[in-house]
């Protein structure tokens, strides 16, 4: 951890020194981004600076102890910066846990009915509407981009856009499979049902991001339909696209527009495409590691919603709590700050870790 420090502590001086560079001063480009690289990592110099300090007086206060006279005043003194030494060292640890560059993006969430037919479907429609509450309480802006309903009132799937501060810092960790136990309405016999839905989480992707050539897409029209399949209108303003290098498919059919719908769909398949390639960054840094935290795979099952107990359990933390009405309301802080808490504490661990010799 320590060598970490001071490698940060050498690109910090270096920094410095360019940033005086009259060369560097005229390359707007190159000393905006040795600004932003200072500014991320002024705290963790100056802390670990401070660190030093302390220990160096630390070190002092221990030969004082060694003086008849000197040793009670120097024993309350050691007891003091002890206590500020472990205090910066736990501050510093938190610092050097890898900022995530995606954090204040917005982000495209994705709600899909899985196995349980009609009540997945009601279920899928559950959590949208606890996301939708939870965002309103933050003050974010949501909007759907795509909806396909059931005749029966649920969600095949839902495609919306969540807009407003640190959006992705706060609902990342909500990606993978969502399981629900409960008594359905339809059900005579009171028998518990298990039903499933998958909740995916997208950083929204700017153009600068991905860039996409056009000859890589096959766009398709058609008219939109609503539940049942039923044609909804005569002029085909829905709008398929198709990524053929990856074969990623995105559907958009909710403006009457079909330039809107395509807009739409693009920013979708932007999203997607970001994530992907996260993926293979992530699989490729997992590869040296130990263990794979917090991938956020579609394939996990993260949490489970017990109706009859009041009960949501997140499976990856193993935290449980009994305010599923609540939950469900939108009042999810909770949930988050425990996974946000416990995936932090395990990114600490790997950075502070020693590397294997």
């Amino acid at each position: 951890m320590f060598d970490k420090l001071s490698a940060v502590e050498a690109q910090y001086d270096r920094l410095m020194t360019e940033m005086a560079d009259p060369a560097v001063q005229a390359d707007t480009a190159k000393f905006r981004t040795h600004s932003k690289t200072l500014s991320e990592i002024q705290p963790l110099v100056e802390h670990f600076g401070e660190y030093k300090k302390v220990v160096a007086e630390i070190t002092a206060a221990e030969e004082l102890t060694k003086d008849p006279d000197m040793r009670e005043l120097a024993q309350e003194e050691l007891a003091s910066l002890e206590a500020k030494r472990d205090r910066l060292l736990a501050e510093i640890k938190v610092l050097l846990v890898p900022k995530d560059p995606n954090d204040a993006k917005n982000v495209v969430l994705e709600i899909r009915a899985g196995t349980g037919g009609d009540e997945a479907a009601l279920f899928a429609s559950d959590l949208f509407r606890m996301y939708t509450r939870y965002a309103e309480r933050q003050g974010w802006r949501i909007e759907v981009l795509n909806l396909s309903e059931t005749e029966g009132g649920g969600i095949k799937e839902v495609i919306a856009l969540i807009e407003g501060k640190n959006v992705y810092s706060r609902l990342k960790y909500e990606s993978g499979v969502h399981r629900v136990q409960r008594v359905p309405a339809t059900e005579a016999s009171g028998r518990i049902h298990t039903s499933t839905a998958t909740v995916a989480v997208l950083p929204e992707a700017e153009e600068v991001d991905i860039q996409i050539n056009e000859k890589d897409l096959r766009v398709d029209t058609f008219c939109a339909s609503g539940p049942g399949g039923q044609s909804v209108n005569t002029t085909y303003s829905a709008v398929r696209i198709t990524h053929i290098p990856t074969g990623l498919v995105v559907s958009q059919q909710d403006e009457k527009s079909q330039i809107k719908n395509r807009a739409k769909a693009m920013k979708v398949l932007r999203s997607r495409l970001y994530e992907l390639e996260m993926r293979k960054q992530q699989e490729a840094i997992a590869k040296d590691r130990r263990t794979q935290v917090g991938t956020g795979e579609r394939s996990e099952k993260i949490r489970t919603y017990n109706f009859r107990e009041n009960r949501i359990t997140d499976h990856r933390i193993g935290h449980t709590m009994h305010q599923l009405t609540a939950a469900l309301d939108g009042d999810l802080g909770e949930l988050i700050d425990a996974a946000a808490g416990y995936f932090t504490s395990e990114k600490l661990k790997e950075a502070t870790e020693e590397p294997a010799r």
